[in-house]
Formats: C-alpha cells, sequence, structure tokens
C-alpha cells in the first residue's frame, strides 16, 4: 500500500528530526525541508498528502506559502498543518484564513500532531468520497472516480464520451446544456464535430440507461437537461 507522504516545513533541524521520527513509526513517508525555497522545488513535481509548516522560516514567510499553495488546484487534496510559536488568536485565524487546515502552536507532543496529520486527512478522504459519487432519485448512480454508472443494482457500460455526457448533465442537474455547449466541454474547439453527433449519443444514453433515461429531458431548438 502507498504510504501517504508529509513535506515537514521546518528550519529547526531537532523539531524536524522528532517530527519526522513519529510520523514515520505511523506509517508516513517524510520528506524534510529547512528552507522554503528547496520546499518549492519539491511541489512542483510531487504533490504531498499533507504539508506541516512553520511560519518563520529563514527565506520566506510561511503564510505567503500556504496562500501560494492554495492558489493551485493540483493541491486541493493537500492538507496544511502550520506549526509555529506564534501562539496569538490572530494569528491562528490569519494562517486558518490563508487555506491552512489546522494549527499547531510550540512546544507540541509530538503524538498530538500525528493525531492531527490523520484527523486533517480522513477529513479529505471523506469529502472526496463525498464528492465522488452521484445519486440520481435513489436510482441512478455514478462513480466518478471509476467511471462507473449504475440503474438500480445493475451496471451499465457506457462509452467514454456517453459517460462524460451524462457527468456533465447530471453534475448541474437542472441546468439546460445546448449542443454546441455540450460539444464544447467535450472536445474544446479542436475537433471538427456536427451537432447532430450530440443527439445520436443521448439517444444511447437514454436506451442503456433503461428506466433512468427518462431524467434526460430534450429542450426544443435547444439541447438538454438531467431532471428527475
Amino acid at each position: 500500500m502507498k504510504k501517504n507522504t508529509v513535506a515537514i516545513v521546518e528550519d529547526e533541524e531537532d523539531i524536524a528530526n522528532l517530527i519526522a521520527i513519529y510520523l514515520e513509526k505511523s506509517g508516513f513517508a517524510c520528506y524534510k525541508f529547512q528552507r522554503a525555497s528547496s520546499f518549492l522545488d519539491y511541489i512542483k513535481y510531487n504533490v504531498p498528502d499533507v504539508v506541516i509548516l512553520d511560519l518563520m522560516l529563514p527565506d520566506a514567510d510561511g503564510l505567503d506559502i500556504c496562500r501560494a499553495i492554495r492558489r493551485e488546484k493540483r493541491y486541493d487534496n493537500t492538507a496544511i498543518i502550520i506549526l509555529t510559536a506564534k501562539s496569538e488568536e490572530v494569528d491562528r485565524v490569519l494562517g486558518l484564513e490563508m487555506g491552512a487546515d489546522d494549527y499547531v502552536v510550540k512546544p507540541f507532543s509530538p503524538r498530538e500532531l500525528v493525531a492531527r496529520v490523520k484527523a486533517v486527512l480522513r477529513r479529505i478522504k471523506t469529502k472526496d468520497e463525498e464528492g465522488a459519487f452521484i445519486n440520481i432519485a435513489n436510482i441512478l448512480f455514478i462513480d466518478k472516480n471509476r467511471m462507473e454508472v449504475t440503474v438500480g443494482d445493475e451496471k451499465i457500460e457506457l462509452t467514454p464520451t456517453e459517460f462524460k455526457i451524462l457527468l456533465i448533465l447530471a453534475e448541474k442537474r437542472g441546468w439546460v446544456f445546448s449542443r454546441e455547449k455540450l460539444l464544447e466541454m467535450l472536445w474544446g474547439h479542436e475537433k471538427d464535430t456536427c451537432r447532430r453527433a450530440i443527439d445520436v449519443h443521448i439517444a444511447n444514453l437514454r436506451r442503456k440507461l433503461k428506466k433512468a433515461g427518462r431524467f434526460i429531458k430534450s429542450i426544443k431548438g435547444v439541447g438538454y437537461k438531467l431532471e428527475t
């Protein structure tokens, strides 16, 4: 099983080593950075599961690092735990407003820190799993991660294009999508595909979805929507 990775951005070597010892005993893979610059080089090519971030680094403000991470969508599922000697409420609030998931004040218990790392990972996993499934009227179920669709207890085999059309409609239930908009969302402006292709895919979707096919509504002269 792949280990969760933790990036420890802490300029005090003894503290970083202590954190790493406890986390590694709990099954985490740890990477230590004493400067913001080396950490930023690392995350150009790696996406850690958790960042333990000291605010007072020799070459950068930890809050600026936190803000930079949160600006990048690729780190949406990376948890940030701020670790600092600053204990004032205003500092904690500022850190959380910058996108941190938790805030630990020095001196701290290494065991408590490990517990907090596990807690933020559970929250992210739960959030991710909740967003991975779409339930339409307790009849049509879409698993986005596995690209699986079931109607009742029956698994439905869809082509990748059919699945994407269904997902577009299901994620914005009640919204009307024109044929042109669906074509753009499927292929951008790179593929020369006629509007009629959408009608064919929709017809195939309705047939394959059987009783759930009725949820896909035609809006005359415009396009399609999914509605129960």
